[in-house]
């Protein structure tokens, strides 16, 4: 069994001296606690003190329009338009066939058969010079594709 603890039965220490304090020290305390207490003065040249004081889903929505609205210019200023594919594609036919076949069979371009499958995106009117069909023979040439049953359900 553990013995009881009793602070009589243990030596106390020596109490060690204290220094002095530096001179004027209780002079200036209260100078000193009082300016460390005291709000800040209010400054007076502040433009967005309104916005540091704003509830977070304000400043989370104004950052938001901020963000769209210079991504929007961007798009607006840069030039960039829905119609630029085209353009290219335009002054492609502006080059000579001759000169478009030298350079896809020169050694300096890389291109595979993939690039030159794809097919033009605007409508070039090739189709206008010799296929005029009707509606029947359409129709008969949309009959005779095969078709999955599955497909149909």
């Amino acid at each position: 069994m553990k013995t009881p603890f009793r602070l009589d039965e243990h030596p106390r220490r020596r109490p060690q001296p204290l220094s002095s304090p530096p001179a004027g020290y209780f002079e200036q305390l209260p100078t000193r606690v009082m300016a460390q207490v005291a709000p800040p003065a209010a400054r007076t040249s502040q433009p967005l003190a309104w916005l540091l004081r704003a509830p977070a889903y304000l400043r989370t929505g104004i950052a938001s329009t901020l963000l769209l609205g210079t991504f929007a210019a961007s798009l607006w200023l840069g030039g960039a338009s829905l119609h630029s594919p085209v353009a290219k594609a335009a002054s492609l036919d502006a080059v000579p066939p001759a000169q478009l076949v030298e350079y896809l069979t020169s050694g300096e371009t890389h291109v595979d058969m993939l690039e030159l499958a794809e097919l033009p995106t605007h409508h070039l009117g090739i189709t206008k010079q010799y296929l005029q069909p009707s509606s029947t023979e359409l129709t008969e040439a949309l009959d005779a594709q095969p078709a999955e049953e599955a497909g149909l359900l």
